[in-house]
């Protein structure tokens, strides 16, 4: 018989929880490959297709401008219809959408196939991390959840190593392969996620519970059932609108400015790095070693945050990460004309210690709202975070220009401390609870 004081977020990670580990890092894995795969043949569009500069930009930009809107749609519909269905919808989608590419004529339809798989591939983030995050056990939930970063660096970097090798060995016709291979990830995908069950949580929410209870027993056995889950049904009920007011408005100013604050100088020194460091005055060859020195320190910066977050709790990680990485910054910019050594010394000191902050991007939203507006918190996020995401990568090169590397570093450094001071001022500590109570508005999720 079931008891009241059991909880399923204390059980043992087991092999269904791994199995879906795996299919939800397919969504920071697409993200990564899909505006990553652009870059490598933009050269070989302009003849092909015969665009001009103002295609090419749109082109460019087009999977960004589908992130931003499919972030907020594909959460807000994932909390209305559930994960399970949007989660298969979405992939079929990707593989669907990535396939026709390879039949594009035109610069206008190759825009919107890459607006749609943009849109697509944004929705995808808040129905994956939605739907682990609601099966994980609490001691599980944030190393799990932050590893997903990692999955972002490595669809980036296999998008570059498989588009330069099919462009090699394609031929004329070799872009055309290089933007619909994104599609085979996708469907190494698909059948993991067909077989994934719907989230108990949501089903619970929805009032289903004995849809959730054979789920449940499935999973974890057949002693167990929805009563053992942490998700009583609420009194006062929560919609999308909950997230622009009171406690749960309050939580998305937080996740919003910390996650903005903390991919704005990451996305735009990640973009122009080699540009960056030459301006720092490092020669061509130091340059490139010292971009791919900062990626493979980004890289080993969310990996060991992962193994620490839950240690060394949510909010400490979040506030040291930023500040920690803003002084990093702003020693830069008080001296840009220091020793190539020194210069990337603080430069890989940034790449690492902004770890922390990175991969707590797919934790605390996730935690911080409940089950009837999860996707819909972690989608807006998001999305808001694109918008300043965009902006950097755009100044970036403009401010190098009329300010000079010196104020572009303490400015990148004004925004990364600004995450830490919002941090202070709003992180809740959520490591130790499970996922009702950090969602909670009356629970401990606000104590410091």
């Amino acid at each position: 018989m079931s008891s009241f004081k059991r909880s399923i977020e204390d059980a043992s990670l087991n092999g269904f929880h791994k199995k879906l580990a795996f299919s939800t890092s397919g969504s920071p894995f697409l993200d990564g490959y899909v505006l990553s795969i652009i870059g490598v043949i933009m050269s070989h569009l302009t003849s092909a297709l015969q665009i001009d500069l103002f295609w090419e930009g749109l082109i460019a930009s087009a999977a960004l401008i589908g992130l931003f809107f499919g972030g907020f749609l594909g959460g807000w519909f994932t909390d209305r219809f559930g994960r399970k269905m949007l989660y298969v919808i979405d992939i079929a989608v990707i593989i669907v959408i990535s396939i026709a590419q390879f039949w594009v004529d035109s610069a206008w339809l190759l825009f919107v196939f890459r607006l749609v798989i943009g849109v697509v591939v944004g929705a995808d983030l808040p129905i994956a991390t939605s739907l682990l995050a609601e099966f994980l056990p609490r001691t599980a939930r944030g190393p799990l959840l932050a590893s997903m970063v990692v999955s972002w660096f490595v669809g980036a970097a296999l998008a570059y190593g498989v588009g330069e090798m099919l462009m090699r060995v394609g031929g004329a016709d070799a872009w055309r392969w290089v933007l619909a291979s994104a599609a085979v990830p996708g469907l190494l995908l698909f059948i993991p996620r067909m077989l994934t069950p719907e989230s108990p949580r949501w089903l619970i929410s929805k009032g289903r519970i004995a849809e959730a209870d054979a789920i449940i027993k499935r999973i974890y056995g057949p002693d167990y059932c929805s009563r053992d889950l942490p998700e009583p049904a609420t009194k006062k009920k929560v919609s999308v609108a909950s997230l622009f007011h009171s406690g749960y408005g309050k939580r998305m100013v937080f996740v919003t400015l910390f996650w903005t604050c903390s991919i704005v100088p990451l996305f735009a020194i990640y973009a122009f790095a080699p540009k960056v460091l030459q301006a720092l005055k490092l020669s061509d060859d130091m340059a490139s070693v010292g971009s791919i020195a900062i990626t493979v320190l980004f890289v080993i910066g969310c990996l060991a945050a992962t193994r620490v977050i839950n240690t060394m709790g949510r909010r400490p990680m979040v506030i040291h990460s930023l500040l920690w990485s803003g002084v990093a910054l702003a020693v830069l910019g008080m001296f840009p004309d220091a020793a190539p050594v020194v210069v990337l010394f603080l430069f890989g000191a940034y790449a690492f210690l902004i770890g922390g902050a990175q991969v707590l991007q797919y934790v605390y939203p996730n935690e911080l709202f409940p089950t009837e507006i999860r996707a819909s918190g972690v989608g807006l996020a998001t999305s808001l975070s694109r918008i300043g995401a965009a902006a950097g990568t755009y100044l970036v090169p403009i401010s190098l220009a009329s300010l000079g590397i010196g104020p572009t570093m303490l400015v990148a450094a004004a925004i990364s401390l600004l995450g830490a001071l919002a941090s202070w001022w709003l992180a809740p500590e959520t490591a130790k609870l499970d996922l009702q109570q950090a969602s909670a508005l009356d629970g401990c999720a606000t104590a410091r």
